[in-house]
């Protein structure tokens, strides 16, 4: 089964880790992963602040990168929503409304490829510890993948998964929320760390770099010892895991 890695800005920038373990564990589960070198930025930052028409080059590109994939996978639901959003954004344009449907008919998010595509739950990993799961809001509420994260984490061989308090509460991140409303968004991934920390958990394990980010970066202003994992870490351990265990 071949799979075109849409990498994202932040996985591209700051957590390459991420990326190398999502592409080692699609090899081993029998898939051939390529990476369109055309890929830019999908476009949310600016789309979500209300700059459409400046933000459709940036969208034509990604479509026009990812046009010959069979499958593209992202290890973000936010941005694998982002592709869903094309066609409702180039909805009536004759040329790209097609090519838009194409695209965002065949993007999944990491975790929802495995379990609905590859049809997977359990990747032979293992993690010995206690994690907790944050849900990302774009991913659980837009793009609708809430189940696929805990099938694949509750097959982690030596993984403890306790439950989050109030874990569909928003960790503040929201993209430019954080910047333009910075005091609320402290309060918020204040409170998310707070619950994180009820947990007694060694990890903190989510799908969305934006989110792992902003509360990392909290985790570590506090000097807590929590580690920060990416699910594509946490299941591609156990098989050499040189990727694992990276805080933040």
């Amino acid at each position: 089964m071949k799979v075109s890695l849409f990498i994202t800005c932040l996985v591209d920038m700051f957590k390459t880790d991420v990326g190398k373990s999502m592409v080692e564990l699609l090899e081993r589960l029998g898939c051939e992963v390529d990476f369109p070198e055309g890929q830019v930025c999908c476009g949310q930052p600016s789309y979500n602040s209300g700059y459409v028409e400046d933000t459709k080059p940036a969208m034509k590109k990604m479509i026009t990168a990812f046009q010959d994939a069979d499958y593209v996978v992202a290890p973000s639901g936010s941005c694998a929503f982002m592709f869903k959003e094309y066609p409702k954004i180039f909805a009536g344009d004759p040329e790209w409304e097609r090519k838009a449907r194409n695209l965002a008919d065949k993007t999944y998010e990491f975790t929802q490829f495995i379990v609905d595509v590859l049809k997977i739950e359990d990747v032979g990993a293992r993690l010995d510890g206690k994690a907790t799961y944050h849900p990302s809001c774009h991913m659980t509420r837009l793009l609708g993948v809430k189940e696929a994260p805990m099938k694949l984490l509750k097959n982690v061989k030596g993984l403890e998964i306790e439950p989050l308090p109030n874990a569909h509460n928003c960790c503040g991140f929201g993209g430019t929320f954080s910047v333009k409303m910075g005091p609320i968004s402290e309060k918020m991934v204040d409170e998310k760390v707070q619950h994180v920390e009820e947990t007694e958990a060694e990890y903190l394990i989510g799908a969305d770099c934006g989110c792992l980010m902003n509360i990392g970066g909290r985790i570590d202003r506090k000097g807590k010892p929590i580690k920060v994992l990416h699910i594509a870490e946490v299941l591609n351990s156990g098989h050499g895991g040189e990727h694992i265990g990276h805080k933040n």
